[in-house]
């Protein structure tokens, strides 16, 4: 959805937004010179340890790490997706919301929304006239409220009776189609795609209805049938019940993924209301991303057979990048034969929320399906599982959780985890060595930092990246992190009154995205002069490590007899250069 909405508005908001005015109408800011403090609105606290930096336009929690800018609090404490975040500070600014789709090849979506409003609310009236399915959800334990809360609905029987209902004209019945609501017939003209179903409205973070699901009552197949892709809908990115969810519970803490939409229901009908379901489809990144934006814990339900275990190892695959500090995942195998509906309706709640307690750690469910087929006792068994664990471990951001992750495979197989952790190539990046002085010199992280610290002052002093001679061959330097860094540098040499707020939005569904806000949260020990001047002190020594490539390079070329004559003119050119003082690294 953000796509829709133009960068340079995006970018308009951020440079006009004062964040501490922003924030400010939803909590109570003390000054602190030149930030503002006040208790984190995300986590319970008695000291406040939430600043918030109007020259950057950025908010840090200390305590919890929440972070980021006017947008992204909007969305955390309104509870709101991007583009309606957007709106209200939109809003807030006095600005007009552009429309939805710049270009004019693309349609507008409010028909779309309009179709599938009116159709949720045409499946809710047609479910009271239909007593079968009344007694089909009563069977489900389904009362009233649930069925309200939920939105639920009947879609008739027969090929045509949304169509009769809310068609008419070409264009009205192209609008159903385009809603997902009718398909098209091989002869021609049209048919309703949901029919001799209760259907169940998927809702966006707003509360639009934006797709549905039907679920036959009797024998059939396919049992459940979701709308397809359109406009409004992508099945890999929404969650049936978020929006319920957080209806219900103002803080969410934790969630509870599941596989169908009666699951989501009966738990809600049984008092757990923290509870998703992934419309029949598997977990994907996206659906995490928007999870770990509402609570900083997941834990994934299954059934405990075959398919059951095998979808968890497969969300697990997935949860692996997404993991870092402040976040947790846990899985929840449930007993053969049971899906969660069954299961709390035999059980009770208090019976399985005791099981959700004793959910396994990510970590642990990992481990002992390494462990499982391995033998512990032998060398080659350890061997085994630290083999592996070696491509699943390397997914996993770097960080403390990382480094507790390795540290418990080493238990396990009877390995330090520093050893364990150089072994299987995954030790941490070397940390820069802190100079005593405010000015720390950048070269004494060694190579591997030069690029880091760069960043950190771009992303800090923004305005320094205007004017700056960017090296020549910086592009060709084998150090992580240097496209990154050319990427900002060009965005800042462009918009030299770029914010930090603006700057970072720029890589918000990016994955760089929370390595930045990793480096934004640790103050600098400079101001903006000599944040400029440590900046052209990296670039420089950027500068020297191309030069010293580009010679290794050629001095290969000349060993294999394979240099021609220019080539040697610019060896020699570069021999001569690194020869004179300062040249050298």
């Amino acid at each position: 959805m953000s796509g829709l909405i133009p960068q340079h508005f995006i970018d308009e908001l951020l440079q006009r937004a004062d964040i501490a005015q922003v924030i400010g109408t939803r909590m109570q800011l003390t000054r602190a010179g030149r930030e503002y403090k006040a208790r984190c609105p995300f986590h319970s606290e008695k000291t406040p340890s939430f600043t918030v930096s109007p020259h950057k336009g950025f908010y840090h929690c200390f305590g919890c790490g929440a972070h980021g800018n006017a947008i992204g609090f909007l969305m955390e404490n309104d509870r709101l997706e991007f583009p309606a975040a957007v709106e209200v500070l939109a809003e807030m600014l006095g600005l007009e919301l552009p429309a939805e789709a710049e270009s004019g090849d693309r349609k507008p979506l409010e028909p779309v929304y309009a179709a599938l409003d009116a159709a949720a609310r045409w499946f809710r009236d047609s479910l009271r006239e239909h007593p079968p399915a009344i007694d089909y959800l009563k069977g489900r334990g389904v009362n009233g409220q649930l069925a309200r809360d939920f939105g639920l609905g009947y879609a008739p029987a027969g090929w045509d009776a949304l169509l009769r209902a809310l068609g008419g004209s070409d264009t009205r019945n192209r609008e159903l189609a385009t809603a997902g609501l009718l398909a098209t017939r091989d002869s021609g003209g049209w048919y309703d795609r949901f029919r001799d179903r209760v259907m169940f409205p998927i809702r966006d973070m707003r509360g639009r209805v934006i797709g549905f699901g039907g679920r036959l009552m009797g024998p059939g197949e396919p049992k459940y049938l979701n709308s397809p892709e359109t406009p409004v809908f992508h099945k890999g990115r929404e969650l049936y019940g978020l929006y319920e969810a957080r209806r219900a519970q103002r803080r969410i803490t934790r969630l509870l993924i599941v596989e169908g939409y009666m699951d989501v229901i009966g738990l809600a009908a049984h008092g757990i209301t923290e509870v998703v379901g992934t419309l029949g489809t598997a977990t994907t990144p996206d659906h995490l991303r928007r999870l770990f934006a509402t609570c900083p814990e997941i834990v994934f339900c299954f059934d405990g057979d075959r398919a059951g275990r095998e979808a968890a190892w497969r969300a697990l695959q997935v949860a692996l990048p997404e993991l870092r500090e402040g976040r947790s995942v846990s899985f929840l195998l449930l007993p053969e034969g049971h899906d969660p509906d069954s299961l709390v309706r035999a059980e009770g709640s208090e019976a399985f929320r005791e099981r959700l307690a004793g959910a396994s750690p990510l970590s642990t469910f990992l481990l002992d399906r390494l462990c499982a087929d391995s033998d512990l006792g032998g060398i080659d068994g350890r061997a085994r599982v630290a083999e592996l664990a070696r491509p699943l471990l390397a997914q996993v951001p770097e960080g403390v959780y990382r480094e507790l992750f390795i540290e418990q495979l080493g238990e396990r197989i009877g390995i330090g985890g520093n050893r364990l952790a150089e072994l299987l190539g995954l030790s941490p990046a070397p940390v820069a060595a802190q100079a005593p002085a405010p000015r720390r010199s950048p070269a004494r992280g060694g190579r591997g930092t030069l690029v880091r610290q760069a960043v950190t002052l771009l992303l800090h002093f923004p305005a320094i990246g205007g004017n700056i001679a960017v090296p020549e061959g910086l592009a060709a330097v084998r150090l992580p992190g240097v496209g990154l860094l050319l990427e900002l540098l060009a965005l800042t040499g462009s918009k030299p009154d770029i914010r930090t707020a603006t700057l970072l939005e720029r890589f918000r569904e990016r994955p760089e995205r929370p390595h930045l806000e990793a480096l934004l949260a640790v103050e600098p020990l400079v101001d903006q002069d000599g944040a400029r001047r440590e900046l052209e002190d990296c670039l420089g020594k950027l500068r020297v490590a191309a030069q010293h490539q580009r010679m290794s390079e050629l001095l290969s070329l000349a060993g294999e007899q394979r240099l021609d004559s220019a080539g040697r003119d610019e060896l020699r050119a570069l021999q001569r250069e690194l020869a004179r003082p300062g040249g050298a690294v």
